[in-house]
């Protein structure tokens, strides 16, 4: 396999992810487009130079099907001998694509490639495109299949996690994003979004209120228990008859927010940033996927990382910083604990949980988040990773050249 180098990464700010948000107004089409204009103009790329783009989406239905990555090209105007590959690993899409175009380039089949994700939670709602685990009772019942809130908190009474706990953390995520936001962390990735006047929509992440969300975090009611009434907290008690009850303790704000946005990364070969003058800000050292039961569902990503590390020949402790997504804080606080990772190197400019979750875009978000910290903190090597659903996880291990 030859090296793969990240050259670039950028996104669009996140908007609220319902018809009160600010990006609620711009088609799925055009929030990849956007992106994908951004990355042509500030690199001087030659499109037509690119083999590929390879986009992630969540729920590839309506104004996100029909291949969004694709469509997202041509209306951004790039080179037709560009082809467009549109993904699906749930949450973790965006990362998954990027890994993708990284086994690409690095097997010789293309010295150019971007990849990324994009999702419009407010034009299309997340299980929109229906499926077997949402619609169909007889599959859901025989694998044990729970909606994902109540697999979080699954994870929150199997390993002792109480409210408290997950509030702490909440309101550090919320914290270092407002410090994240006050200092600029962000501003070297995301690019604007403007409407056809080309009049600004928005210029920052729009769920950045946190000196009102975090002093409440205690008076949020929990979330997901008249789901587990529903006959899902009798499912995994099946699954897991040790616990006498599941105690749900998961609320709207110690748990991700819909979200909108896009993000993007172009990776290329040695070669390529040669003849383009570019340098690569990084390399990719390893990636990779797992696995695990359906019911608990979100701790895929520990042996996606445990194969990450293998593969780099690293352990924990060669890890910089850490990103794990912040779908739900005791997924957090598990990982955390799973591999004794110094808190101030996990999630250090917050994460979902305060700056939203637009779950195909969220990988390739990430991977741009902590490429521009470790540059920052004059770091090297950064570890990247998210959990999906059905069981699924992806991990993405960087190095700064």
């Amino acid at each position: 396999m030859k090296d793969v180098f990240i050259y670039d990464t950028l996104r669009t700010p996140r908007g609220k992810g319902t018809k009160a948000g600010a990006l609620y107004e711009v088609k799925p089409v055009d929030l990849i487009a956007t992106a994908l204009r951004a990355l042509q103009v500030r690199n001087d790329l030659a499109t037509e130079n690119v083999t590929d783009a390879i986009i992630g989406c969540a729920t590839p239905v309506d104004g996100q099907g029909y291949n969004i990555a694709k469509s997202g090209l041509l209306k951004a105007g790039w080179a037709d001998s560009v082809s467009g590959l549109q993904i699906n690993r749930y949450c973790t899409s965006g990362l998954e694509a990027v890994n993708l175009a990284a086994l690409n380039v690095g097997a010789g089949a293309a010295h150019l490639i971007v990849a990324g994700g994009v999702e419009s939670m407010s034009q299309v709602p997340i299980g929109t495109d229906g499926g077997a685990l949402i619609q169909d009772p007889e599959t859901i019942n025989q694998i044990k299949y729970l909606p994902q809130g109540v697999a979080a908190d699954l994870i929150s009474s199997l390993e002792g996690f109480l409210r408290k706990d997950l509030d702490a953390y909440a309101e550090q995520s919320y914290e270092r994003a407002q410090h994240a936001l006050k200092n600029g962390y962000f501003n070297k990735s995301i690019v604007p979004v403007y409407d056809r006047n080309s009049l600004p929509i928005l210029e920052y992440d729009e769920y950045l209120n946190t000196t009102t969300i975090a002093p409440s975090l205690d008076s949020f009611p929990t979330a997901f228990d008249k789901d587990g009434e529903m006959g899902y907290d009798v499912l995994a008690m099946r699954k897991y008859p040790i616990l006498g009850e599941i105690n749900h303790v998961h609320t709207l704000g110690n748990s991700f927010s819909a979200a909108d946005g896009a993000a993007l990364v172009l990776l290329g070969d040695q070669s390529v940033g040669h003849s383009m003058g570019w340098k690569p800000r990084a390399k990719i050292i390893s990636f990779a996927i797992g696995s695990i039961e359906p019911t608990i569902m979100l701790t895929g990503m520990i042996p996606a990382t445990e194969k990450a590390l293998k593969l780099a020949g690293m352990t924990a402790k060669d890890i910089d910083i850490w990103e794990c997504n912040e779908n739900f804080a005791a997924v957090v606080l598990k990982y955390h604990r799973t591999f004794d990772i110094d808190p101030a190197k996990l999630n250090v400019n917050g994460g979902a949980i305060a700056l939203g979750h637009p779950l195909g875009a969220t990988g390739a978000i990430l991977l741009g988040t902590i490429l521009d910290e470790l540059e920052r903190r004059d770091l090297n090597v950064g570890l990247v990773t998210l959990s999906g659903g059905a069981g699924m996880g992806v991990a993405t291990i960087i190095e700064r050249v």
